[in-house]
């Protein structure tokens, strides 16, 4: 009986091992077959200010995403934080949905909302009554994606922007 109790234990020790082995190598399999997605390029084109009042700006985004993969990617939105001068200028979201070729680029327009005290008016304050042209921005946040087995591709963009045409189109008519 004492026999039959340690063989039934190493029995059991040793399905326990081969499961785990077997578990860990499933797992190792699935993360390659996922699809290694390159991040994808986000370009701020033009901003564009839609509307303003004392304590909150309106502006319209164009970005470029530019797909450096194979596939192409099926986007449902992007969560975003763009900083303008190393400060945090605005953030949220973008629900709009659209595709990007395989090795092709979309442009898409955001509308994101400001606060003055909190970013806009630091900003200037910054520029010290200098022009607000060709400022330091970065976009950085996730692209998430509608369909396969990877939902959110990060991605960080630096470039300049001219922040000084959107305030003189505060009427938000004209190009950007």
């Amino acid at each position: 009986m004492l026999l039959q109790s340690l063989r039934f234990r190493c029995q059991a020790a040793l399905a326990w091992l081969v499961v785990t082995v077997l578990a860990g190598g499933l797992l190792a399999g699935c993360s390659t077959f996922a699809p290694k997605l390159e991040t994808p390029d986000l370009e701020l084109l033009g901003i564009q200010m839609m509307s303003t009042d004392m304590f909150a700006q309106k502006f319209r985004v164009r970005v470029k995403v530019e797909n450096p993969n194979d596939m192409e990617l099926p986007v449902r939105g992007l969560e975003y934080q763009i900083f303008l001068m190393g400060d945090s200028f605005a953030e949220g979201n973008s629900t709009d949905r659209f595709v990007v070729p395989a090795k092709g680029e979309a442009e898409f327009d955001m509308v994101i909302t400001t606060n003055f005290v909190s970013s806009l008016g630091r900003l200037i304050s910054r520029v010290g009554g200098g022009k607000l042209e060709n400022l330091d921005y970065e976009i950085a946040g996730q692209v998430l994606l509608d369909k396969g087995m990877v939902k959110k591709v990060p991605f960080s963009k630096h470039g300049k922007v001219n922040i000084q045409k959107a305030l003189a189109k505060a009427s938000g008519e004209g190009s950007y």
